[in-house]
Order: C-alpha cells, then sequence, then structure tokens
C-alpha cells in the first residue's frame, strides 16, 4: 500500500457525509505506519468504540470506508471474512458499511466480519508450520496476502457501485 497522509485519508471517504468526513479523527502517527506491509489501513476512534474507518486502494487510487460495529456480540467465535485467519489471534466483530451515493442515502448498507482491532495484514502474513512434509509455507503465505487483497477490492466495490 502506498503511503497516505492525514489529507489523502481524509478526502478518500466514499460512504460518510462532508460534515462526518470534516469530524474524522485520523491517526497521528502516520509517520510510523509500515506502509508496504498493509493491504489495508484501519483504525477505531477512542471517542466513538463502535466506528472503524478503512482505507485500501481500489484502482490505484485510495478509497475510504466508515463501518459501524453491530451492538450485539456474535454468538459464537466467527472468523474473519477478509484474512480467513484459523487461529483466531484477536477478537472478529460484525462492521456494517454504508453504501455510497444514493443506495447509502436511502440507508442502504452491507455487513461483514472483520477483525476488530484490523490485523488482517499482520494475520496473513504469519509464517505457519509445515502442514506437511514438502510444504511451501512462503508461497502458502503469498496466497493468503493475494486472497486477502481480492476479499478487501470486492468488499469495497460492494459498497461503492452496489445498487
Amino acid at each position: 500500500m502506498h503511503a497516505l497522509t492525514s489529507s489523502s485519508i481524509r478526502s478518500s471517504f466514499i460512504n460518510v457525509s462532508t460534515r462526518e468526513r470534516s469530524a474524522l479523527v485520523v491517526p497521528t502517527d502516520l509517520a510510523a505506519t509500515d506502509w508496504e506491509r498493509l493491504d489495508y489501513f484501519g483504525w477505531r476512534d477512542p471517542k466513538a468504540p463502535l466506528l472503524g474507518f478503512v482505507v485500501a486502494e481500489v484502482d490505484g487510487a485510495p478509497v475510504g470506508l466508515q463501518l459501524r460495529q453491530a451492538e450485539q456480540p456474535t454468538r459464537s467465535r466467527p472468523q474473519c471474512s477478509w484474512c480467513s485467519d484459523v487461529t483466531l489471534p484477536n477478537d472478529v466483530v460484525f462492521f456494517a458499511a454504508r453504501r455510497a451515493g444514493k443506495a447509502g442515502r436511502a440507508g442502504n448498507t452491507v455487513g461483514t466480519l472483520i477483525c476488530s482491532r484490523f490485523e488482517c495484514s499482520k494475520n496473513v502474513r504469519r509464517l505457519d508450520p509445515p502442514a506437511y512434509l514438502g510444504h511451501d509455507a512462503a508461497a502458502a503465505r503469498d496466497r493468503r496476502v493475494d486472497s486477502l487483497r481480492a476479499r478487501i477490492d470486492s468488499f469495497f466495490r460492494d459498497v461503492r457501485d452496489g445498487a
């Protein structure tokens, strides 16, 4: 992922109003972020604990989404829809994203299960122990990274282009 600035992050959001965009609390430690190891950039606003924000590159440009966490927890321990991590090192919660444009203004949303603190990029890059003799752990990791990027791209396009 390319390095982002506070202004490029703020201007990338497609499913918020102008007022919400200007009120976004963008993390201040952007210079310390390891952008090359991220497939998307996500954070939570401590003052609004049910909100999450994610920015990913879609068609070479940053696209940002505001997510709202469901207030009710899931009944069982779910698996993240983006990283599909089976070791579950973190909590996974249900997030809904308001669709962009007219559909979003009409109240249409898209939901998915995501790692609560947006650790997917870290999860897919972890080298797992060999599953069998001759298992190529690095190739398996690369496939997980590609799969994460495809799922993120699909979700962002669905929010942006969905009816």
